[in-house]
């Protein structure tokens, strides 16, 4: 009689023969690091990934931008509220001690500073004090002294004098003691400081 070769069953998994597979060319099967084996790849870079190496020197860049652009707004609004003004007299006030003093501050004046002075009977003497009057009320401070008064205006040489004058029509008038001029032969703009008015001229 014939003997019949029994078939497996359907989805019965095929007997273990204990033959190797053969490794085949390289790229196709093998353990990993043999010859023909597959290698494993590095993961790759997702294309959303930022790279770091490029990301911390732009965020710094943009740090400082807003803190430039902060400081500039603090600038602006310090610009535009300020109300004293440092300066230096061209000689300098003496005081009964010989000592020189040169730097001051002026503030601005308000109505009442310029009304005041036209009460006293200086004044009303001669028109000429009103300077006078009015620069003891607005500098708050010069070098050393403990108070600045008309006493002390009235005692300073006459340049110191024409100076604060001018000073204090620049910063009441402008509002800052800056003017924009461009050179005549270069072209170049620049700031210098005004100067050579007195009190009551434009």
């Amino acid at each position: 009689m014939r003997r019949t070769a029994a078939r497996p069953s359907a989805g019965a998994a095929p007997a273990d023969t204990g033959t190797a597979v053969a490794a085949g060319p390289a790229g196709h099967g093998g353990p990993a690091g043999e010859p023909g084996g597959s290698a494993t790849a590095p993961p790759a870079t997702g294309a959303g990934t930022p790279d770091a190496s490029r990301t911390a020197p732009d965020v710094l860049r943009t740090a400082s931008d807003v803190l430039r652009t902060a400081s500039d707004v603090l600038r602006t609004a310090s610009d535009v509220l300020r109300t004293e003004f440092p300066f230096h007299l061209p000689r300098g006030y003496v005081d009964e001690q010989g000592t020189v003093h040169r730097d001051g501050v002026m503030r601005l004046s308000t109505a009442r500073d310029e009304l005041i002075p036209l009460r006293d009977l200086r004044v009303q003497e001669n028109p000429a004090y009103l300077s006078v009057v009015l620069l003891g009320r607005v500098i708050t401070r010069l070098g050393t002294l403990t108070s600045v008064h008309d006493g002390v205006v009235e005692n300073m040489f006459a340049s110191d004098l024409a100076f604060l004058q001018d000073f204090y029509r620049q910063i009441n008038a402008e509002g800052h003691t800056r003017a924009a001029v461009r050179c005549p032969h270069c072209s170049e703009p620049f700031e210098v400081e005004l100067g050579g008015s007195r009190l009551g001229e434009s």
